[in-house]
């Protein structure tokens, strides 16, 4: 969401931001709603003044006898009750108007964002490990699974496709992999461990920037809620409408939930396996600190998801991405890709995002120096730390084993109850 005051004074700079975001300029538009908005506004606290004036009038002129002024200013004032209502309902609707196309607009994006298209264009910043040397052809995870426990037959009976059931070995190295994830943001990251719920109203999804625009992305029930597709929503919106000391920034959260997603916009993408399903589980991580302090924290944040990664010995490789892949509501993303050998290439584990003040200022959350009136609005962050599904994924690939079992990395054994190898099912 955008500051339209700004966009009067940079009319030009915010039109260059977009172009850089693939969307047409917009100021001029804009800049015309909130003028006819502000007109409308002047004009209705015009004419209550003139009917607070008129009414007072109307006793001057009864005690002066001048009765026909008194008719006048009465007639007048009837009027003016009469046309208020017009006038505050056009201002409103305008407002409305306003809001709603500010509201449609992406993030502008951070000045070291390259430019690019798309996904093709986002530059590679970092690699960490060497992919092993596997001495058989490896498998990719859905064919890996059909004897080790993964059910997508099961699941498509009970749900349709996109869904998977997990059993045995596979369920519990995913629930350790979510156990593993939490403790090592919460006691050596300094994220406070939070259960939040995973149906929100509109307002919680109108302030991470998934809704209006994306709601077909999203599951919505039957009643006033709709299941999260990710807990930056829930954890995020924690500061809703607060105004937060800068003595206690920076605010850093993470949760383990379920996700839902329609996967509206990825028809035909990732049909097969587990890589994009409806409902998986993530670890999330999300920051409250200051806009001067947000770059900073994006790094910090980045390292925490790359922590998960080199602690499991998964190679990986961190990427910038191009203002065409950068997401809706961020202005920088890391994306950490891990290797995955099955498919033979780096895939999507986690994407760790600066939103600057745009969620701020559609929430409503802001931050004062202790004792003074003047505020800001907070700077937003947020990342996964990691998608578990995908976690799961690239464990499976990476450790797999000639007869088709999957060791267990060694910092998730003490979750395995003493299972250090996942073996498939007799035949």
């Amino acid at each position: 969401m955008f500051d339209i005051k700004w966009i009067r004074e940079n009319g030009d700079a915010f039109d260059a931001g977009l172009k850089r975001r693939g969307a047409e300029p917009q100021a001029s538009q804009l800049i015309a709603l909130d003028a006819e908005s502000r007109a409308l506004q002047t004009e209705w606290q015009q004419a209550q003044a003139r009917r607070n004036e008129a009414s007072k009038s109307i006793g001057k002129a009864k005690a002066q006898g001048d009765e026909a002024q008194a008719q006048a200013l009465m007639a007048e004032v009837a009027q003016l009750k009469t046309d208020m209502p017009d006038i505050e309902a056009r201002q409103k609707g305008v407002a409305a108007r306003l809001k709603d196309a500010l509201s449609r607009l992406p993030n502008l994006a951070h000045p070291s964002v390259p430019d690019g298209a798309d996904e093709d264009d986002n530059v590679e910043e970092k690699k960490w490990g060497t992919p092993r040397h596997i001495d058989f052809a490896p498998k990719e995870h859905d064919a890996l699974g059909e004897r080790l426990g993964m059910d997508f037959e099961g699941a498509a009976a009970l749900s349709g496709s996109r869904f998977v059931v997990l059993k045995g070995g596979l369920a519990r190295l995913e629930r350790a992999l979510g156990q593993y994830m939490l403790d090592v943001q919460t006691s050596e990251n300094g994220y406070l461990e939070v259960a939040p719920p995973v149906l929100v109203r509109d307002d919680a999804l109108f302030g991470t920037g998934q809704l209006p625009k994306f709601s077909e992305d999203l599951f919505k029930t039957t009643g006033d809620h709709w299941l999260i597709p990710t807990a930056e929503v829930v954890l995020t919106n924690l500061v809703r409408e607060q105004i937060i000391d800068k003595d206690q920034l920076p605010l850093r959260f993470t949760a383990l939930t379920n996700c839902f997603r329609s996967e509206a916009g990825a028809a035909g993408k990732d049909t097969r396996g587990m890589i994009r399903q409806h409902q998986f589980n993530k670890v999330e991580l999300v920051s409250i600190t200051t806009v001067d302090k947000a770059d900073e924290e994006l790094e910090r944040k980045t390292r925490a998801a790359e922590m998960i990664l080199e602690k499991l010995e998964l190679p990986y490789r961190r990427m910038v991405l191009c203002t065409g892949d950068v997401g809706f509501s961020a202005m920088k993303t890391h994306d950490l890709e891990v290797w995955l050998p099955g498919q033979g290439r780096y895939r999507e584990i986690s994407s760790c995002s600066n939103c600057g003040d745009f969620q701020a200022r559609r929430m409503g959350a802001r931050t004062r120096q202790k004792g003074e009136k003047q505020t800001e609005y907070v700077a937003t962050l947020n990342g996964s730390g990691l998608a578990v599904g995908r976690t799961l994924i690239a464990v499976m690939e990476n450790y797999q084993n000639a007869d088709g079992s999957v060791t267990v990395p060694d910092v998730l054994r003490p979750y395995m109850n003493g299972l250090d190898v996942i073996r498939p099912e007799a035949d």
